[in-house]
């Protein structure tokens, strides 16, 4: 039987436990992070504890790395209209393969499942306004795209899915992100300490956490580049081999230069925009990272140099944009890292360094939260709450003029 939008709504509001499946494939463009997530709801409907089942990463071939980065370049004319269109399909059976595969683990069919909220793929954001002609004028113009095509998810797994997240918060004037925000605020928040909670994908993004903060003073921005230039130049030196630094391994024997990470830092005009902001690969990718490789061979600096400064401009950049946007108005005790980064001991190493005596790092696992999974169990309650009718975006993260129930759905 088909169900109309209205049934579903009407049958998952009546329900007090949810089952979620929440799928995330980030901007280090490494592979899919797919959580099964069961939320209990309050008479009202609002989230009473969120629990992950089950977590799985599939990692993405180096083939389709590769055709993922081409989308994310346009050097050379490679993000072509008709490889952007069969990745998007393609990539899609990625992400049900995923979530048959947590299926397959629990012994739940799809039945079991309530609705699959899918991120899908970042090739391009774009959240500097761009001047384009409209039917009354010319306007300035935000845009993002995630590829993936739910019709897809849906007919290989039978699982309604939620899709196309970022389009309603740029839609009111936002940025499209970040977005996870609204689940570290739900899962993080504390009377007692202020917290930063600090994601390092291939973008870093902070989310700031006041104690005893109420949503609306919460904000959240991207820091700028997290693993992303780390990755390129390890892919660029083992030609494609090796896809990252494994434990910050590499970083760790070589010397920082402090020349290389203040020049990269002082010429770029991000760091020092007041949140909320938003960045990207279109920005950090493969042409920063080319040009980063370029300064620091021309200083004569051997590549575990350039990549232990690649390494130590993300840790600057992080703590950086805390003493400039953070520290002056909000007493933070505790940094809370998750994502790719979190095991990048190097890197975790540096950030320690760089933050004052009173405020200590921690790993998200440290309070129940998987290091990979927390973005795909964001995901999974952004989909909660766009079926309950209830915006996901916090306007103090990514600047949008209003609340907006967020994304599309697929029967």
């Amino acid at each position: 039987m088909i169900r109309s939008t209205y049934d579903i709504w009407s049958a998952y509001r009546k329900k007090t436990s949810k089952t979620i499946i929440g799928i995330m494939s980030g901007t280090s463009l490494d592979g899919v992070d797919a959580a099964l997530v069961r939320l209990t709801a309050r008479e009202d409907g609002s989230i009473e504890r969120i629990k992950l089942i089950d977590f799985v990463y599939i990692p993405y071939s180096n083939e389709v790395k590769n055709l993922l980065i081409s989308l994310c370049s346009t050097e050379k004319e490679q993000a072509k209209l008709d490889r952007l269109v069969v990745i998007s399909y393609g990539i899609s059976e990625w992400f049900a393969y995923a979530a048959e595969q947590l299926l397959k683990r629990q012994g739940m069919s799809s039945a079991d499942v309530d609705v699959i909220c899918m991120h899908g793929q970042t090739i391009w954001h774009e959240p500097s306004p761009r001047d384009f002609p409209t039917p009354t004028g010319r306007r300035p113009v935000r845009a993002t795209l995630q590829i993936g095509e739910p019709a897809i998810v849906r007919e290989r797994t039978g699982i309604p899915v939620i899709h196309n997240l970022r389009a309603a918060d740029i839609a009111a004037g936002g940025e499209g992100a970040p977005l996870v925000p609204y689940l570290d605020a739900l899962i993080f928040g504390s009377h007692e300490c202020g917290r930063i909670v600090q994601n390092i994908g291939g973008i870093g993004n902070a989310t700031v956490i006041p104690a005893g903060a109420s949503a609306d003073q919460v904000f959240a921005y991207d820091t700028g580049p997290g693993n992303m230039v780390m990755d390129a130049l390890v892919r660029e030196h083992t030609q494609g081999s090796v896809s990252c630094d494994e434990g910050g391994a590499i970083a760790a024997r070589g010397k920082v230069s402090a020349a290389l990470v203040d020049k990269f830092f002082a010429k770029d005009s991000y760091f020092v925009r007041k949140p909320p902001k938003s960045t990207g690969r279109e920005v950090y990718g493969s042409a920063f990272a080319a040009a980063f490789r370029a300064e620091g061979e021309r200083m004569g600096l051997s590549f575990e140099d350039i990549l232990a400064s690649a390494t130590a401009l993300t840790a600057h950049t992080i703590v950086k944009s805390y003493e400039d946007f953070v520290f002056p108005t909000c007493e933070i005790r505790q940094v809370i890292v998750s994502g790719g980064g979190a095991h990048n001991e190097t890197l975790m190493s540096m950030i320690r360094q760089r933050l004052p005596s009173n405020c200590t790092l921690h790993k998200s696992e440290e309070f129940g939260i998987p290091v990979d999974a927390k973005e795909a169990i964001a995901f999974a309650v952004l989909g909660h709450e766009s079926l309950m009718g209830r915006p996901g975006n916090l306007i103090t993260a990514t600047g949008a003029s209003h609340p907006a129930i967020l994304g599309n759905i697929t029967l």
